[in-house]
């Protein structure tokens, strides 16, 4: 029975998140996501988005969508094992894999599922080792939630968690050299490829580098990465030059390959196999839609044939970068299309983001606990599909805004 009691409590926690200025709004865009959309009847530039190439709204991803649902229908009503994958499945994993230089890859629903699903396969089962395990798992700071919550699958008798500092690899060594000899089954590094509050890379080159030193496994959540970085877009291995050297990726279709949905893990083929016989959160997922699925390969094949997306994407960035700058803003350094404008105060910028908004910008403030305590900012994502005017408009926008607040 639904108590009155528990009514109470959540309309308390509620009201709680209101007075602190924690209560999520969601603004309802009423039509396609893309560099402007229309929110409550009126056009505004689009700057939150992980939009990155602008492939959301394009003719040949959506093209590729509507001719999929006519030859392989909306949905499979079924899990993959079951009756839920046709060839076009195997065809996106395959192709996937090859594009990622790995030797196999697996599709999960979305990126968060993959990497609840990855960690509990991997330190719940006991194969290879007789009675019970231990493993440790060495973990940036800042790390995606979908990662910190996959650790609270992992049994706790399997698994020691050890969380070292942002990119404090000095500290991640010590640990690493702390456990040797401790009889750990495995030991697994885990670094997002690209951290999404700051836009900051992983230093890759040095965590493989520790990896192959203290025999560990390495982790990468290249989900901001994917389509974005690297020559081909392959994400930050290709952008390290260590393509195809990194031992288990996850990723997303969700963001820069065309922004709905579809995560995956990539790596070691005797890895994906064991997810394929043990992952719950793939065996008891539907399977990702056709399509969705007919969306990515055409994603896929859109970076090959036009790589000025990713030179366009780079260049856009760079400008509002720099533009932002040079208005007096405090801009994080960063080669990423996430730009983040530091204010501080998360007062200021929930009311600033507001401002923005009504002026015709659409760029989301994002303050503790999202972000540390005192580092509260506005996100700014940029994408190949801005126009450099629709850039200056922008930066218009920002630099009367900013002035009006007293932030410039």
């Amino acid at each position: 029975m639904y108590s009155k009691k528990l009514a109470e409590d959540i309309e308390k926690e509620l009201e709680t998140l209101k007075k602190a200025g924690k209560f999520k709004m969601e603004r309802e865009l009423e039509g396609t996501q893309g560099a402007e959309v229309e929110i409550a009847g009126k056009k505004v530039l689009m700057f939150a988005a992980n939009n990155y190439l602008g492939l959301a709204n394009h003719p040949e991803i959506t093209k590729a969508g509507k001719d999929a649902i006519d030859k392989y229908g909306f949905g499979l009503s079924s899990v993959r094992f079951i009756s839920g994958t046709e060839t076009i499945h195997k065809t996106l994993e395959k192709k996937l894999a090859e594009f990622l230089e790995v030797n196999d890859s697996i599709l999960y629903s979305t990126n968060f599922m993959a990497n609840l699903g990855f960690f509990a396969t991997l330190t719940n089962e006991a194969f290879g080792a007789e009675g019970e395990h231990m493993d440790a798992i060495y973990s940036d700071e800042l790390n995606h939630a979908s990662i910190i919550d996959a650790f609270k699958l992992c049994k706790k008798e399997n698994m020691v968690k050890r969380i070292y500092s942002h990119g404090d690899l000095v500290a991640l060594e010590k640990m690493l050299v702390e456990d040797q000899g401790k009889g750990y089954r495995f030991k697994i590094i885990v670094s997002d490829g690209v951290f999404s509050m700051e836009g900051y890379l992983a230093q890759l080159p040095k965590l493989k580098e520790l990896a192959e030193k203290y025999e560990a496994l390495l982790f990468v959540d290249d989900a901001h990465a994917i389509g974005v970085l690297g020559k081909s877009g392959a994400g930050t291995p290709e952008h390290f030059g260590l393509h195809g050297k990194i031992d288990v990726l996850s990723g997303t279709f969700g963001k820069a390959l065309g922004g709905a949905v579809g995560g995956y893990i990539a790596g070691k083929k005797e890895i994906i196999e064991l997810l394929r016989q043990k992952s719950r959160t793939y065996l008891f997922s539907n399977s990702v839609p056709p399509s969705v699925v007919m969306a990515s390969i055409r994603a896929l094949d859109l970076l090959k044939e036009k790589p000025e997306l990713l030179i366009k994407v780079k260049e856009n960035s760079e400008y509002f970068r720099n533009g932002a700058k040079k208005l007096g803003f405090e801009v994080l350094d960063g080669i990423h299309p996430i730009v983040p404008v530091m204010l501080g105060d998360a007062a200021k910028t929930q009311e600033m983001s507001k401002k923005l908004l009504a002026n015709g910008l659409f760029v989301v403030g994002l303050w503790f606990p999202v972000v540390p305590e005192g580092t509260a900012r506005l996100r700014f994502q940029i994408s190949a599909a801005h126009t450099r005017e629709q850039i200056d408009q922008a930066l218009k926008i920002l630099s009367e805004v900013g002035r009006e607040m007293g932030v410039i």
